[in-house]
């Protein structure tokens, strides 16, 4: 007599009676025993190991928009710079400024000195801008460059500007933290097909 393939959950069981039954009793199925119910679930990519991540982790994802945030106010910022040496060079040759001490401080800066520091504030700018732009196609270098670029944003805006500095240095903080989690690291360091 014939029972099937022995390895079948489903098919005819051998006849072994179940212990500590009667005889002419069956002993009643174990309801999942043998092979899981379902694939083990992903956190990203879908249920099977090894798909590709699709979607961007809304950290990352946030990370990203910060990054935008935080190159738009280096923008703003680079803007109030170019103002600021406009405005010093043309009042350098203003008699009436001639005797004010406070101007007279802040002309001891030089203007190519100040067009120097609105090049670095609009490259830093750019900077974070194009890091942003890569977080999609990006690999573990981009991830590691945002890190660093997070603490060094972060120590840059506690010392010179407190007030201004104070949003950069809590979006900083923010891609950094939310670039280093897990999820950040796994979007990274995805397979691209």
């Amino acid at each position: 007599m014939s029972f099937g393939d022995p390895n079948n959950p489903y098919g005819q069981q051998q006849g072994q009676p179940g212990y500590g039954y009667p005889q002419g009793q069956q002993q009643p199925p174990q309801p999942g025993y043998g092979y899981p119910q379902a694939p083990p679930v992903q956190p990203y990519g879908g249920g099977y190991p090894g798909a590709p991540m699709t979607e961007m982790p809304g950290g990352v994802k946030a990370a990203r928009v910060m990054l935008f945030v935080i190159g738009g106010l280096q923008v703003l910022g680079a803007v109030f710079a170019a103002l600021s040496a406009v405005a010093i060079s043309a009042a350098k040759s203003d008699p009436a400024l001639q005797d004010d001490i406070q101007f007279q401080q802040l002309a001891d800066w030089s203007a190519g000195g100040v067009w120097f520091i609105t090049l670095l504030i609009l490259g830093w700018g750019v900077f974070a801008i194009v890091l942003g732009a890569k977080f999609g196609s990006g690999g573990n270098g981009i991830r590691v460059t945002a890190l660093v670029f997070g603490i060094i944003t972060a120590i840059l805006g506690i010392y010179p500007f407190v007030l201004v500095g104070l949003a950069h240095t809590v979006l900083a903080i923010l891609v950094a933290v939310f670039v280093g989690k897990a999820d950040g690291a796994a979007w990274f360091n995805r397979p691209r097909y």
